[in-house]
């Protein structure tokens, strides 16, 4: 009887061992998902991109200040759309930041919990709208308005276009600096008040520094969203790539131009059809340049408690 019992256990053992092992194997698989996909879109950037460099020199690539792919004679210079790209994400910052901040800071140290149970439902949920309505509000609605306060400002144009954007990323930033300060232990807030600090000294001179490394991450993310942005700067940007950073003229960004060419605008297998490729490593790379910084600054300011 003793022998039989231990049997049994070791036999139970051995059946939970191979169902654990089962469980790691498909989590493995699972996460294996994410890298292969991410790895086959860079091997696929590259190899057509390479293609692409056999025909137009890198140098002038990267130089060249005009971006004609469509005409008879094509000039392929990334730097209209690389500057089209950076001004809208720039006006965008210039709306999200403070403004996401300011949420952040009201949600996470003066909105009581049923204030705060209602408004970042909301916030989340401006989150969620579809980019293409964010981008036809642009047009139908923002740059009418601005054209009434500026009549010389055009139909379509980066400011519209980066206002918008601005709005569209704000939720992105409120609520994870948001989640940010509120990991800040309140030890440190009851401190500031033991010191006679208000809540909005206490709230900006110790509970956002203590967090600024979440929110610096925060940003990190707008900007990332901010320059991968498609469908706003689309439709309310134009479609002229323009070698400006003037944020009152229409101008077309990297993504823009990978989403016209991929309409059909450009026969499959060309030198103008393999140039989205080009774009598109273009953008990742820029991408990827403030992911690294974002990685950087979390580094050197993140606090442990």
């Amino acid at each position: 009887m003793h022998t039989t019992t231990v049997s049994e256990r070791l036999s139970r053992k051995l059946s939970r061992n191979v169902r654990e092992r089962a469980i790691e194997l498909v989590l493995f698989l699972a996460a294996s998902v994410s890298v292969l996909t991410t790895i086959g879109i860079i091997w696929i950037l590259i190899f057509e991109s390479y293609h692409f460099f056999e025909h137009v020199p890198v140098w002038d690539f990267l130089t060249d200040t005009m971006w004609t792919p469509l005409f008879s004679t094509p000039r392929y210079g990334i730097l209209p759309l690389l500057l089209g790209t950076v001004t809208t994400s720039l006006v965008a910052l210039a709306v999200a930041v403070p403004l996401g901040t300011v949420i952040a800071i009201y949600i996470s140290e003066f909105a009581s919990p049923r204030v705060r149970e209602i408004v970042k439902p909301f916030l989340e949920l401006l989150g969620g709208v579809p980019t293409i309505v964010y981008g036809y509000f642009a047009l139908t609605v923002v740059s009418p308005v601005l054209q009434y306060f500026f009549p010389s400002l055009p139909g379509f144009s980066m400011l519209a276009a980066g206002l918008v954007m601005g709005i569209a990323i704000v939720p992105y930033i409120s609520s994870l600096s948001e989640d940010a300060m509120r990991a800040v232990p309140m030890s440190l807030r009851e401190g500031a008040y033991a010191m006679g600090s208000t809540r909005f000294q206490t709230a900006v001179r110790v509970v956002l520094p203590a967090a600024i490394s979440g929110v610096l991450s925060a940003y990190i993310l707008g900007i990332s969203r901010a320059v991968g942005e498609t469908m706003i700067v689309a439709v309310a940007a134009g479609m002229q790539p323009n070698f400006t950073m003037d944020p009152t003229q229409p101008a077309q960004t990297i993504s823009a131009y990978i989403v016209q060419v991929a309409m059909g605008d450009l026969p499959h297998g060309s030198i103008g059809y393999q140039s989205i490729f080009a774009a598109g490593l273009s953008l990742m790379l820029l991408t990827l340049f403030f992911n690294i910084m974002g990685h950087l600054i979390r580094r050197r300011y993140r606090e442990a408690y």
